[in-house]
């Protein structure tokens, strides 16, 4: 397999996982009248998915594979 094929599958598969993540079913379990440091709890869930999101963009892209220096 080729880098490209495997960040590119690597990529559709953290498309899928954003989808679940930030949809409507999954979304609303964190829709509680509970505040994490000041913030309710739904905007600190958005927030730090977001962050980790793109935290895994970062590290699929700039990952090599094994072997490979």
């Amino acid at each position: 397999m080729t880098r490209d094929s495997i960040i590119n599958k690597r990529l559709i598969g953290l498309f899928l996982l954003g989808f679940l993540l930030f949809n409507y079913p999954f979304v609303s379990l964190f829709n509680l009248p509970v505040f994490v440091l000041g913030f309710p709890l739904l905007y600190a869930y958005l927030f730090a998915a977001w962050a980790v999101y793109i935290l895994l963009i970062v590290l699929i892209i700039h990952s090599r594979p094994r072997g490979e220096s």
